[in-house]
Order: C-alpha cells, then sequence, then structure tokens
C-alpha cells in the first residue's frame, strides 16, 4: 500500500488510542499557545520525519535506509556543537562516531548505493527525515514540561494522521502515491500496521519520550544504533540469515561505541525534569 496512506493509518489508530485514553481520564485539552508546541511536533516528528522516512525506503534499498538512519545522532551532535544548550562530553561524541562507523561497516555493501542515481529521491527524503527528527528530539527535550508530553504525543500522532492522509488525496498521482481504498488494503497488511500501531508507536515513542525526560539527548539517540544491530540479530535468529564477518566486527564497533557514549554520560547527571501534568 502507499507508504504516506500507511503512515497516516498508523498515526490515526495509535493517536486516538492515546488521545482517547487521556481523554477518558479527564484530561483536558491543551488552551491557547499549548497547542504551539503540539502542533510543531506534530509537523517534525510526525508528518515530516516518519512521514518521510516511511516513504523515502520506498525508494533504497534496506541497508542504505539503515545507514541514513544512523545519522541521526550525528546531526544531535552538530545541532548540539552550535545551537543546543546541552552540551555533549568529547568522549561521547567520539563514541556517537564509532558507532556510525559500525554501521557503516554492517551494511558495507549499500554505501555504494549513495552513488545510484535512482536511489536519489530516496536518499533525499530519509535524511531530510533525520534532520526533522534531530530538530524534533531537541524541541520536545525543551518543552516537555509545559504540558504534559504523553498526552501531547497522542495528539501529534492524530493531528500527522490527518495530515498525512490529507497528503496523500492531494498526491494521488501515479509515481508519487496512488491511494487505494480502505477495503482493499490486504489482511496482511493490516496486521502489519496493527504491529506498528501497538510497537512501533505505542511502546516505543512512549519509551522514547520516557528516555528523553530521564537523559541527555545526545545519549537517548544512540537507540539509532541499536536498531540495526537488533534488527540483524532477529534476522539470523528467526529467519537463518547468514551473520558475515563484517557484520561481526561491525556489530561489535557499534556496541563498542554505545558503551563509550553511555560512560561519558555517567559522569554527567541528567537535569531534573519536572513531573507532566496529570501523570
Amino acid at each position: 500500500m502507499p507508504a504516506l496512506q500507511m503512515a497516516g493509518i498508523r498515526q490515526l489508530i495509535a493517536g486516538a488510542c492515546y488521545a482517547g485514553f487521556f481523554l477518558a481520564r479527564g484530561m483536558r485539552l491543551p488552551r491557547g499557545r499549548e497547542w504551539i508546541p503540539v502542533l510543531v511536533l506534530s509537523l517534525l516528528n510526525f508528518v515530516l520525519s516518519n512521514g518521510l522516512s516511511t516513504w523515502g525506503v520506498k525508494f533504497i534499498s534496506a541497508g542504505l535506509g539503515a545507514i541514513i538512519g544512523a545519522i541521526f545522532p550525528l546531526w544531535i551532535v552538530l545541532i548540539g556543537l552550535f545551537g543546543s544548550r546541552e552540551k555533549i562530553p568529547a568522549r561521547a561524541i567520539a563514541g556517537l562516531l564509532l558507532g556510525f562507523a559500525g554501521i557503516c561497516v554492517i551494511f558495507y555493501p549499500h554505501l555504494r548505493d549513495f552513488l545510484d542515481p535512482d536511489f536519489m529521491l530516496g536518499i533525499v527524503l530519509s535524511i531530510a527525515a533525520t534532520w526533522t527528527w534531530a530538530f524534533g528530539t531537541i524541541y520536545t527535550k525543551q518543552q516537555a514540561a509545559n504540558f504534559n508530553p504523553y498526552f501531547s504525543l497522542g495528539l501529534q500522532m492524530l493531528i500527522s494522521g490527518f495530515i498525512l492522509t490529507l497528503v496523500t488525496q492531494l498526491l494521488n498521482r501515479p509515481g508519487l502515491t496512488t491511494a487505494i481504498s480502505l477495503t482493499e488494503i490486504h489482511w496482511r497488511s493490516w496486521l502489519a500496521i496493527g504491529y506498528l500501531v501497538v510497537f512501533g508507536s505505542m511502546i516505543a515513542f512512549v519509551s522514547y519520550l520516557y528516555a528523553l525526560q530521564h537523559l541527555p539527548t545526545g545519549q537517548a539517540s544512540i537507540y539509532a544504533y541499536m536498531n540495526p544491530v537488533v534488527a540483524v540479530v532477529c534476522g539470523w535468529l528467526i529467519f537463518g540469515e547468514q551473520l558475515t564477518g563484517f557484520i561481526i566486527v561491525g556489530g561489535a564497533v557499534t556496541l563498542l561505541g554505545v558503551y563509550l557514549v553511555n560512560r561519558a554520560f555517567r559522569a554527567v547527571p541528567a537535569p531534573e525534569q519536572p513531573e507532566p501534568e496529570g501523570v
């Protein structure tokens, strides 16, 4: 099914579940200027980041997508060097660079994909998604205490779901994103959407938001290095995919980078975060 349509359906369902839960508990909706960060994060975290990354992988190889996704922590470093008040220790920067190098080793055959002109659209979309996710992450960290961040997360998903669905209809052109009827969606696709709703949205985003509230941004960002490692291990355990020497060495280098980042931040306690309203 069309990538943007799938992303829109996913966010609509997850957002409705989240927002419905908090509304049922009597949580009030944002008022006045409280809507500003909700709308900004809807655009950064879900419409652009999730929407573009979902759309981008349609045009590139999975290995190339993993490499591009691992660029995200480096954007955090770059923004931290020039614009963020939260400074990243030099040892942590070294660990982040080492972790990215490990991902490149794991997927080294796909490095040449950057030179494939057929992949150019997917590369641009995927890199733009990592950039907006980095800004969204930093903005989330700054705005988390202004309104219940977990309720806000549900509203962001709900709003972005409507926007992505509308964009899918507006871009309903062959070669871009041809929308299909809900009745045409195969039951296996619905199962995949259900998995993404529960694990990819409802659990993963809440876990990441919790990590952002209790860890420095640079330390929380290293999840982007663990995703490909976990995927490779799962492929080996479940589907019997081969673990090559490059994968083993690259995985070890990545884990070493993650270790260095965690060790560097161990001496830098995260600032206390106010408890969000209603939690």
